[in-house]
């Protein structure tokens, strides 16, 4: 088990003959060759994890769940009931930093400003409006239940903008450990499933029309593949109107991933701890960087469709890293109270979001 923070022990400025000779500087070819045959191993398995997900989706009954779902519940179990080798350690380290944030820089070619606009202005404030409420609610929850800062962070972002691919991204700048990116990630799961099954049947009793409907499923469920689902069960244009406003959602991830970024550093410099620092996710600027391109360039759709397709790859591998460094015991040890938080919050977040849109919507 490894927080995300740690960078994989990858050297090779230096190598020693094979005679027992005196150490020699590495050329760089070297030092990319060793680097590369480093990390192929963990990196190889990863994406094997992640195209199996990707084929297990094909089954009755697992296309509703998102392929990184699948992808870190396989790597808890390969982890857990086979091992995973030493050999592929520093891949796998790798895979959860760099190919992660590089996923994330893509996410931004799936979003525009004109998406936004779409929403429209008081459908936009009631979708922030309940993002921050139900972030500063679960946070201050989590504290009154004793649940660990960074874990109640975790189940914070994914509740409140986006499911999985938050809570990895949010992770980023927490640094938690991966036993708690995986009970995160187990509580958006878990609670965003039973909105997608429940709303549908609770709209025709609270009087939603499509576009309201569509707004409160995208304000307030977990996953982008539960918010579809949902949404289309009362026809093609709530589930339009729902996607388009869950999309919305996503956005919000870069400022609030750059926001915890602050604090953190903040926290760290208050503490006088100025050893560490907290990493600013200047990546997550990519991700704008690519939102204000995929707005103002018109990208054919086939190739977006196909950098959807990849970037969700890419996603589904992190997410198998993690669960390659998921120790289940530890996982176990964590208790019931996270769990609480994440129902509370589920719980939170449907009724203000509810509440908001049958006012002002």
């Amino acid at each position: 088990m490894t927080a995300l923070s740690d960078e994989p022990d990858i050297t090779a400025d230096a190598f020693v003959d094979a005679d027992g000779g005196e150490p020699h500087t590495a050329s760089p070819t070297d030092t990319r060759t060793a680097f590369f045959g480093s990390i192929l191993p963990g990196v190889g398995l990863a994406a094997a994890i992640a195209a199996l997900a990707f084929g297990l989706r094909q089954l009755p009954g697992l296309g509703t769940f998102s392929p990184m779902i699948i992808a870190i519940l396989i790597g808890i179990l390969f982890h857990n009931l086979i091992g995973t080798p030493a050999v592929a350690k520093p891949g796998v380290g790798f895979s959860m930093r760099r190919i992660l944030r590089f996923a994330i820089i893509l996410l931004g070619l799936q979003l525009t400003a004109a998406q936004v606009i779409e929403v429209g202005g008081t459908g936009v404030a009631i979708i922030i409006a309940t993002l921050l409420s139900t972030f500063t609610f679960t946070v201050w929850c989590g504290k009154r239940l004793g649940v660990e800062r960074k874990l109640a962070e975790l189940i914070a972002a994914g509740t409140s903008i986006c499911g999985a691919s938050a809570v990895i991204a949010t992770n980023t700048v927490t640094n938690a450990h991966d036993e708690d990116v995986a009970y995160a990630v187990a509580c958006v799961t878990i609670f965003g499933s039973i909105a997608m099954f429940a709303y549908p049947f609770l709209a025709p009793l609270l009087g939603l029309g499509p576009h309201a409907f569509g707004l409160w499923t995208g304000a307030s469920v977990h996953e982008i593949a539960q918010v579809v689902a949902a949404a289309y069960q009362n026809g093609a244009e709530a589930g339009e109107f729902g996607t388009i406003a869950k999309l919305s959602r996503v956005m919000m991830l870069a400022p609030v991933v750059l926001g915890l970024g602050i604090l953190a550093r903040e926290r760290l410099a208050a503490s006088g701890n100025s050893a560490a620092r907290a990493p600013i996710p200047w990546f997550v600027l990519g991700f704008i960087a690519l939102v204000g391109v995929n707005s103002l360039v018109a990208i054919p759709e086939s190739a977006k469709s196909e950098i959807a397709l990849g970037t969700t790859f890419l996603l589904s591998m992190a997410l198998a890293a993690m669960g390659l460094e998921t120790d289940v015991r530890k996982l176990m040890a964590e208790g019931l109270r996270p769990a609480l938080l994440g129902l509370l919050a589920f719980l939170f977040i449907s009724t203000f979001s509810l509440t908001l849109v049958k006012l002002f919507f």
